[in-house]
């Protein structure tokens, strides 16, 4: 029988990108869920085999002007609590850090673009090894502080917890290795407000993501396939 994965999706040019052909290629059903728009209870992340809370536009405690977002901590906080396979993307990586008591706020500026990242050597000895000292994509104004019991696995000069792990199955990347390179314009448009604000040229991301995104988009099925591989039955 398939092993199901559920995917949380915040915005719907934001979605599982690379990994859906990881996903169904190791025998993955993926659904999703549409944050806002579908039900959120405490035990609507249980059922699946796989969780992966995606990203978007919003911070965790803005939980007055969305009000489903509190909802969706207590999901992924049950989901955490079961010890159940989850992995959080950008947003989904702060819904965690939040589920596990962890302060998530404003960063001191926003990382938009490619960069490296820094493993610590927890994080040179996990999944994320292949990533090595590649260029990533960035695009996030908020950071979270790292959870109690959780081990840090990368970082970034403005950024002290770029990936944690509470488990082996719980793993929460604040960058993105899962997106589409050749879907990224609808990242631009979509995200065109914030790019105003923030100064940054889109002509600029375009161009990155022509030159990085074909290495980036080769490692991030490789470190989602790993790391599936590596989860229990």
């Amino acid at each position: 029988m398939a092993r199901t994965a559920l995917a949380v999706r915040h915005v719907a040019f934001e979605d599982v990108g690379v990994w859906r052909e990881t996903l169904l290629g190791l025998g993955y059903d993926l659904a999703y869920l549409e944050a806002g728009v579908d039900h959120l209870g405490a035990d609507s992340l249980l059922a699946a085999d796989l969780v992966i809370v995606l990203g978007g536009p919003i911070g965790v405690y803005e939980t007055d002007a969305y009000p489903f977002v509190g909802g969706e901590i207590a999901a992924v906080r049950r989901r955490l609590d079961e010890r159940k396979h989850i992995l959080g993307v950008c947003l989904g990586a702060q819904m965690m850090a939040a589920a596990l008591g962890a302060r998530v706020a404003p960063g001191p500026v926003k990382e938009i673009g490619w960069a490296p990242l820094t493993l610590t050597p927890a994080g040179q000895a996990s999944v994320l090894a292949p990533l090595g000292t590649a260029p990533v994509l960035h695009w996030h104004g908020d950071n979270c502080e790292l959870p109690a019991r959780c081990e840090r696995l990368a970082s970034t000069t403005h950024c002290l917890v770029q990936a944690f792990a509470r488990a082996p199955s719980q793993l929460a990347l604040q960058f993105h290795i899962e997106t589409e390179p050749a879907r990224f314009e609808n990242w631009l448009v979509g995200h065109t407000v914030e790019l105003g604000k923030a100064g940054i040229d889109p002509r600029k991301l375009r161009q990155e993501a022509r030159s990085l995104g074909p290495a980036t988009r080769e490692l991030g099925g490789k470190v989602l396939a790993t790391w599936l591989d590596s989860l229990p039955a």
